[in-house]
């Protein structure tokens, strides 16, 4: 069994960001996994910039709970994307299924399909957390 620390590490690479990316945080709160932000830091080397960054980014991670509004989950995703740079990875994290604030994956698929987004299978990427990587209708792997 490894500790929440490796396993967000493990897949802070998997998330496709590199050293140099600058990734934007949206919907950040007290309760997102800390090691989680940590390890994407780690790995590019940079701060996470948060949504009111005005410039072009190489990858987003977007912070999402049930009880948050679906249309402006597809909102943001739309905006989110729209500085995002060549098909950079965008994320939506989510609680897992029984921790406050879990996300039914369909929601999220919902949110994204309206948002002219894939959604991917969730991945767990901490013991309290999923993330799902959208991708524009069209676009490959």
């Amino acid at each position: 069994m490894c500790n929440v620390n490796q396993t967000a590490s493990r897949h802070a690479e998997e998330f496709g960001f590199s050293r140099g990316d600058i990734i934007q945080e949206w919907l950040w709160d007290d309760d997102v996994d800390d090691s989680i932000r940590a390890s994407i830091e780690e790995l590019t080397g940079e701060d996470l910039v948060d949504e009111e960054y005005d410039s072009a980014v190489d990858g987003v991670i977007i912070w999402w709970r049930d009880g948050d509004d679906e249309d402006a989950l597809s909102d943001t995703i739309v905006d989110a994307y729209a500085v995002l740079g060549e098909d950079g990875p965008l994320w939506v994290l989510t609680p897992k299924p029984g921790r406050p604030g879990a996300a039914s994956s369909s929601t999220v698929q919902s949110a994204a399909k309206t948002a002219g987004m894939n959604a991917a299978t969730p991945l767990t990427v901490s013991s309290d957390w999923n993330g799902i990587r959208l991708r524009a209708f069209g676009k490959g792997r």
